[in-house]
């Protein structure tokens, strides 16, 4: 058997093939970043909306076209869409990514300030969905037939096909508005400062989102373990280990949950993009300030450097996500390597 380039340098010079791994790596985002740069620039100059009506707001009746041509040369935005894409390209390489005319900041102080309140909505979302999303899968594959799987199959195959803003307002209806045992929005209580506001009030608003997101991810991965661990309780070695005495649960402990988990760490880290999404309808169904709040008002006012910086970070966040779970393969299986391979 003889190994190839990539196993060969893996074996005998790792230092250099983790150097290619990573050239490899920053070769593929690099292009990626171009890639969604410039097709959500097109895409949001091509808008219908008109950027200086939606800066101007409810004054638009009373500015004239010498005051709407100023707005204008003060943006940019007299200039046509591809000279304005390489000037916003230029100052990306001097590391700016321009000034959002929704906020009147620049666009990397409006995503770091709001970047915090995102993370941790969708880190306690992500977390959770992951969670309970192997041990309700578990626990289906596991009674497979049974009462208990048939619920849970229905609750997997319903909330895997229902929107988010839907499912966030039916817990907004139930929890805040009928039971009122959550806040009705946003991030703290209103007319508080911001350092007054306490850690458990901030949990009190921000468990509400976080539910609403993670309820759509715990189907995905429920459905995707309940598969993998019924075709484990099927195979030859479990049918094995069933005729030296083995249990189920013997079984699941000892052979299913290394084989469940890269499947479901996959489904986790390729979640991130949903979970981004899911949390731009979210956030505004709860009046959260977080990154998907601004997201959806970049878009609303045709805001292009905003929304093309917002799409640019979250292309990263998703790729950092997926190059996470690329090494987290290596400890939950160590078969599996980097570009290793025999012919």
């Amino acid at each position: 058997m003889q190994l190839t380039n990539a196993a060969w340098l893996q074996k005998n010079n790792p230092l250099k093939f983790i150097l290619r791994f990573l050239l490899q790596k920053l070769l593929h985002l690099f292009l990626l970043l171009l890639a969604v740069s410039v097709l959500t620039f097109v895409l949001v100059s091509l808008s219908p909306v008109n950027p200086i009506d939606a800066y101007i707001g409810s004054d638009v009746m009373r500015v004239g076209a010498e005051q709407r041509a100023l707005i204008a040369q003060r943006w940019g935005l007299d200039q046509p869409m591809i000279t304005r894409f390489f000037l916003w390209l230029g100052q990306l390489l001097q590391g700016n990514l321009g000034t959002s005319l929704t906020y009147n900041q620049s666009v990397s102080e409006v995503i770091g300030d709001r970047f915090g309140a995102s993370l941790a909505l969708m880190a306690i979302a992500w977390l959770l969905s992951g969670f309970f999303g192997v041990i309700l899968g578990i626990l289906a594959g596991a009674k497979e037939g049974s009462l208990l799987d048939r619920i849970i199959r229905l609750y997997a195959y319903t909330l895997a096909s229902a929107p988010t803003f839907w499912i966030a307002l039916l817990l907004l209806t139930v929890f805040s508005v009928q039971l009122q045992v959550t806040p009705i929005c946003c991030a703290a209580p209103p007319g508080v400062l911001l350092q007054d506001v306490t850690i458990w009030q901030r949990l009190q608003h921000l468990v509400l989102p976080a539910l609403a997101l993670s309820l759509m991810g715990v189907a995905n991965i429920a459905l995707h373990t309940r598969e993998k661990l019924i075709e484990i309780l099927h195979s030859n070695y479990a049918l094995f280990a069933y005729a030296q005495g083995e249990t189920i649960t013997g079984v699941i402990w000892h052979h299913g949950l290394r084989n469940i988990a890269l499947p479901a760490i996959t489904l986790q880290f390729a979640s991130l993009s949903e979970l981004f999404g899911g949390s731009v309808l979210a956030e505004k169904v709860f009046d959260y300030p977080g990154l998907g709040n601004a997201t959806t008002q970049a878009a609303l006012r045709s805001d292009v450097p905003l929304l093309v910086g917002i799409v640019f970070f979250s292309a990263l966040f998703v790729f950092t996500g997926n190059l996470m779970a690329d090494l987290a393969y290596q400890v939950i299986d160590p078969r599996i390597r980097i570009g290793k391979s025999a012919s």
